[in-house]
């Protein structure tokens, strides 16, 4: 085994790498750029190595500097991790040359499936069963144009060198395929420094279903099963499992032999994950391409099976043959993943940027009932850069069976607090709620389908309501009782017991509320009681305990995410946010009273939804612009995206132009 190895990567990855290195008694160097200066994996490398700026183009992906950086500490092999360098096979034969272990696949394997063009190509060659469309580059606009006519719409625009949901659009008509085609290209470039692209058909209602394999040296290859990917967001996973819930034995061991002969067919020997596209109906699979580096989703495969895949990734780079074989290898119980992302999923998941002022994961470990894993690459602090991917973490819980699992990730979800930027929390805690999700009927296309207006949280159902009522009472009281504690009062006031009026969005729920020594008793106006059990006190943010209610809680255990705010708090809770009032019964009365505020038009201004550099602005004053119709082009954190007009008019004046730097909700272009 070796003795020091260099990890060219950065954030949760490289710290994922480094905890295996630990126990595996390695030791690790981190290179690192100005941006990474104080990240936690700079932190708990045992040594590190300057690399250069921000952008990844002058640090990350620049093959000589990571050599160099090889060289300078005396490390015997370099784990890529995922994206950057990890599957570009002049950095793997760069490293051959240079008598350093590459932790990965041979070079000759990386060539032959980590590009997508070449790896159709041999995949159709070895008799896969490949997804309809266009094997080779393409020259211009008009060029995709005519492919794409000729596949039929609708189809997928992608790049050839792309990963991680990069470089990818479909297009369901011909505007589409004029518009995509460039901003494809443009991503590809600036992603990868490879802008060629390739078009195939784009199967209606898809299930994205990939195969972990894993190869040694001594020809041995094994799969370890499957993972269901197909809750996804502009073509990037959002939400992964193991097993799948679509696949039977017999069509599980049809997917895992072809992997296998595939990844023996070019002498894999890593891990690496055979993606196919399902059809829900007929459970027939399709090849859609290779990874030929460790997976973001790779820990739901190590949940089911019991394996660490970096640990198996070092011991066949330093020529040891799989200890086990495909007979020994068994599903146990059912693992779901979520990707935190530092993004508003109020305002179509653009990407935040800015500092964790607050970050507390859910607690990790083995619960008996359930397991639960945080993989991050973060602390509180610490700063959400817009130079590289918004992955804050990958929440992994594992439980004995799907629902168990699921509802594992739902509580851990509760008690998953971050601030000072947003998050996608509540949308994934949504989610695990939502009945088409829990059944297993899933798509590719589900969030669009079930999400088809965007996310704008989930349903104050009664439950929910009930209670953040409750709880929304005793914290009112509890702070109540604090501010009668104040040095100088003759007679402190602690209230006990009071009647109250819990306005949530628009609803009233008269209540009754008792506190108790560990919490407080409400009785609402119909004559249900709920006991709520809970330790808070003015300052938490996290509001936890255990509720008892008769046919409302259920004894279930329950965590509510808590913001002061000018009037009132605002909770969150599985997905729902509400604002929360507490008031006595005439104030109530009062308030019921006033009429409601009515919002300012802003319609005629198109402003950025998000912080990042204009790449370019696509209309001119006096313009008549229609509604729908491209007025510029941001990008943030590796993404083009398109700004379009809400609305017909006529453009009075331009703002920005190309080459700046915007601030989320900044004006772009003002109409008459």
């Amino acid at each position: 085994m070796f003795d020091k190895i260099l990890i060219a990567n950065r954030g949760e990855v490289a710290v994922r790498i480094i905890k295996t290195c630990r126990r595996m008694g390695v030791k690790t160097v981190i290179v690192f750029s100005e941006a990474d200066r104080d990240s936690m994996a700079v932190e708990m490398a045992d040594e590190k190595v300057f690399i250069g700026p921000a952008p990844a183009a002058e640090s990350y992906l620049v093959i000589d500097k990571i050599i160099a950086a090889v060289k300078q500490t005396g490390a015997q092999a370099v784990h890529p991790g995922f994206g950057f360098l990890s599957e570009k096979v002049e950095f793997a034969q760069r490293c051959a040359d240079e008598g350093i272990v590459f932790i990965g696949p041979n070079p000759h394997a990386i060539h032959a499936m980590g590009d997508k063009i070449e790896s159709k190509k041999t995949a159709a060659a070895a008799g896969v069963s490949c997804v309809p469309g266009h094997i080779g580059e393409i020259a211009d606009t008009a060029h995709a144009v005519a492919i794409s006519e000729e596949i039929g719409y609708p189809v997928m625009i992608k790049a050839s060198a792309g990963g991680g949901g990069k470089g990818i659009r479909v297009a369901y008509d011909r505007k589409d395929v004029e518009e995509g085609f460039p901003a494809v290209r443009a991503e590809a470039k600036n992603a990868f420094g490879d802008d060629r692209i390739f078009i195939e058909k784009f199967i209606l209602a898809p299930r994205h279903i990939e195969i972990q394999v894993l190869g040694d040296k001594h020809g041995n290859v094994v799969h370890l099963f499957e993972r269901e990917c197909s809750i996804q967001r502009r073509n990037q996973k959002v939400i992964e499992e193991a097993p799948s819930p679509l696949l039977d034995e017999a069509t599980r061991a049809a997917m895992g032999a072809q992997a296998v002969a595939l990844a023996k067919a070019v002498g894999y020997d890593s891990a690496g994950t055979v993606e196919f596209v399902a059809s829900g109906k007929d459970k027939s699979f399709y090849f859609l391409e290779m990874n030929t580096r460790l997976q973001v989703e790779h820990p739901v495969s190590e949940a089911i099976t019991g394996l660490d895949l970096v640990e198996q990734m070092l011991r066949v780079a330093a020529g040891e043959a799989l200890s086990f074989q495909q007979q020994d290898l068994k599903i146990n119980g059912w693992a779901i993943e979520s990707r935190i992302y530092a993004e508003d999923p109020y305002r179509n998941f653009l990407p935040s940027i800015g500092r964790l002022k607050r970050y507390l994961p859910p607690v990790e470990g083995d619960f008996g009932t359930h397991k639960v894993r945080n993989d991050a690459g973060v602390r509180e602090g610490d700063e959400i850069s817009m130079f590289y991917d918004p992955m804050i973490s990958k929440l992994v819980t594992w439980g004995p069976d799907r629902l168990s699992a699921i509802d594992a990730q739902a509580a851990a979800l509760d008690t998953f607090l971050i601030e000072g930027i947003q998050d996608n929390i509540p949308f994934l805690a949504a989610v695990m709620e939502e009945s088409r999700f829990r059944s297993g009927d899933i798509t590719t296309a589900y969030i669009k389908d079930e999400f088809p207006d965007g996310f704008k949280g989930a349903p104050l159902t009664d439950k929910i309501q009930r209670l953040m009522a409750g709880v929304g009472a005793l914290v009112h009281m509890r702070k109540l009782a604090r501010d009668g504690e104040i040095s100088g009062r003759m007679t402190p006031h602690k209230p006990i017991r009071s009647d109250w009026v819990v306005r949530i969005e628009g609803t009233y729920h008269p209540l009754h509320v008792e506190i108790t020594p560990d919490g407080a008793h409400v009785r609402f106006e119909s004559g249900e009681t709920i006991e709520i059990k809970s330790d808070f006190k003015p300052g938490d943010r996290l509001i936890t305990g255990t509720a008892h209610a008769r046919g409302v809680f259920e004894d279930e255990g329950f965590a509510v995410k808590f913001k002061d705010r000018v009037q009132g708090y605002e909770f969150q809770y599985r997905g729902a946010k509400a604002v929360v009032i507490v008031a006595t019964p005439r104030d109530a009365e009062l308030h019921a009273k006033l009429p409601e505020k009515v919002a300012a038009d802003t319609s005629r201004l198109i402003i950025s939804p998000m912080p990042g550099l204009v790449v370019s602005i696509d209309v001119v004053a006096g313009q008549e612009v229609k509604s729908g119709e491209a007025i510029a082009i941001v990008e943030a954190m590796k993404m083009q995206n398109i700004i379009r007009a809400e609305r017909d008019g006529k453009v009075a004046k331009v703002h920005v132009g190309a080459g700046a730097a915007v601030a989320a909700d900044e004006i772009l272009v003002e109409l008459a």
